[in-house]
């Protein structure tokens, strides 16, 4: 198993694995924010990853995509894989609403982290896995 970036083992929890990508979930409950880590040492582009790995992080992007849009139904939900700061290969999925502090802007810098609540942030984890479960395609937990 890859060794996660030290950034992301202290910005996120772990919510499950694909077959290919760690889940996890940002800390910043300002937006419900979650992340798909591919467990490939040394990736830093999805470019580097095998052909078949590409293909299934993009399954695994697809499947993590429609539950957060079925239980959350954002305004839009950002995907971007940037690694400025943290090289490792990681993929953001970010709910936007209209509401949220940063719209329309990106969420990078806009406003400071604010902590989940326990409940919150064990609400939001739950919510996930059953509907990744209920989808016929899951996670292993």
């Amino acid at each position: 198993m890859a060794e996660l970036h030290p950034q992301l083992q202290a910005d996120t929890v772990e919510v499950g694995r694909f077959p290919l990508c760690r889940l996890l979930l940002s800390k910043d409950a300002n937006y419900p924010w979650f992340i798909l880590v591919p467990d490939r040492e040394q990736v830093t582009e999805i470019c580097q990853l095998s052909a078949e790995d590409q293909m299934q992080l993009m399954r695994e992007s697809v499947l993590l995509s429609e539950a957060l849009m079925r239980i959350l139904q954002p305004d839009k939900l950002n995907i971007a894989a940037l690694g400025n700061v943290v090289p490792q290969l990681h993929v953001h999925h970010i709910v936007r609403y209209r509401t949220d502090p940063a719209w329309p802007a990106p969420v990078w810098g806009k406003v400071s982290a604010r902590a989940y609540d326990q409940a919150g942030m064990e609400s939001i984890i739950v919510k996930l896995r059953d509907a990744l479960k209920n989808s016929g395609r899951r996670t292993k937990d």
